[in-house]
């Protein structure tokens, strides 16, 4: 059973910058996706990065929203996915999700870090 649990959020002021952490356990990183996505009070959820391990190749994307601030990135040795944020919001305040998906959609989900960004 996989299972992902978030860590890394907390409270910041405008400009701050945070590094989420998304551990997994259960699966090794090969042939998946790792995703994050956040939910803002009363707002859909939204995807902000995806990181796709494919054989021996790693490919990253983003959303338009965080491209050139947020960074995904991977840890294969300790099964853990990044996402360093930059340049923090006002607006980036939410609940920050990783996910996994193993070729069916993203299956699996952690619990969750709040993220709040002061102006």
């Amino acid at each position: 059973q996989v299972q992902l649990v978030e860590s890394g959020g907390g409270s910041v002021q405008a400009g701050g910058s945070l590094r989420l952490s998304c551990a997994t356990s259960g699966r090794t990183f090969s042939d998946l996706t790792m995703g994050w996505f956040r939910r803002a009070p009363g707002k859909e959820r939204e995807f902000l990065a995806a990181i796709t391990y494919s054989g021996s190749s790693t490919y990253t994307n983003y959303a338009d929203s965080v491209k050139g601030r947020f960074t995904i990135s991977g840890d294969n040795a300790k099964n853990t996915v990044y996402l360093q944020m930059l340049s923090l919001k006002p607006e980036d305040t939410a609940v920050y999700y990783c996910a996994a998906d193993f070729d069916s959609g993203y299956a699996r989900w952690g619990q969750g870090t709040q993220v709040t960004v002061s102006s």
